[in-house]
């Protein structure tokens, strides 16, 4: 079960440092800082006086004060207002960053891997980039309504990084087996090997997100120590997202293709067989 997971993980791990896969990242980190630098630019400040005067309102500092001083996160009160901030700017952050490497990655990724790897492999096209389209949108945005209702849950970072790894392991599993498969797998083949592999799959998806609380944890807990870091690291940290998206990708790609040609390998040995 574990032996498949960890060859892909090789392969996935010699071609992210390729110069290709290196490279690759730049188109959607160019997208991402022209999207993401306008919008906090125009709307971060007037975003923090909203924040600012709906504590005032509501009377939230009191709250958040008596809830992180129990906690013994007391120090934390003077910056809940943009710690907020960023923990809802986080997920839109990672959504964008999703999309734009399914956009103007994956096909990329599919053809360096079946290049590399799979060269006699043949393509069956069972996938569309309307499929991909859906079961991207319908992913992220139940990805997004749970990530807003576990967002308390960061008052126990252990606990929050477990739920978060768990939300990234069903959201990559889901994505990128489809983008993996949708050019060489027909439809029934795309179902059998996410039936088949739906653990490994799950579990290749929840060891990436893990890695991908990394630049989330480094944004927050930078910026918590000077809030004028915010665009630097908003920056490094969607640049990390990309790097961590193109390995999941490749990942999965190496994982699921390999499952493909045992698949009709197993086929073929089938009709042969008297």
């Amino acid at each position: 079960m574990m032996r498949p997971i960890a060859v892909a993980y090789g392969r996935a791990l010699r071609s992210q440092f390729s110069r290709r896969m290196l490279l690759l990242s730049v188109v959607p980190l160019l997208l991402s800082l022209a999207l993401w630098g306008g919008l906090l630019y125009a709307s971060m400040q007037p975003l923090l006086d909203w924040l600012h005067g709906v504590f005032l309102d509501y009377g939230w500092f009191q709250t958040s004060g008596s809830i992180l001083r129990t906690l013994g996160l007391g120090f934390l009160n003077n910056v809940v207002v943009p710690l907020v901030a960023m923990l809802a700017l986080l997920p839109l952050m990672i959504i964008t960053s999703l999309l734009f490497i399914g956009v103007g990655a994956m096909p990329a990724i599919a053809r360096h891997v079946s290049r590399v790897q799979f060269p006699q492999l043949e393509r069956k096209e069972g996938g569309s980039f309307l499929g991909s389209l859906g079961v991207n949108v319908s992913g992220i945005v139940v990805f997004a309504l749970l990530w807003i209702v576990t967002v308390p849950l960061y008052a126990l970072a252990p606990l929050a990084l477990v739920v978060q790894a768990v939300l990234w392991g069903w959201l990559t599993a889901r994505v990128m087996s489809y983008d993996a498969l949708s050019i060489h797998a027909s439809l029934d083949e795309r179902r059998a090997i996410v039936r088949a592999h739906r653990r490994q799959l799950l579990a290749i998806g929840t060891v990436s997100g893990l890695l991908g609380a990394l630049p989330g944890i480094v944004w927050i807990g930078g910026a918590l120590l000077s809030v004028v870091l915010f665009p630097v690291l908003a920056v490094l940290s969607i640049w990390l997202y990309l790097v961590i998206f193109i390995f999941t990708g490749l990942w999965f790609q190496y994982f699921c293709l390999q499952a493909l040609a045992d698949l009709r390998a197993g086929a073929t040995l089938d009709k042969a067989a008297p």
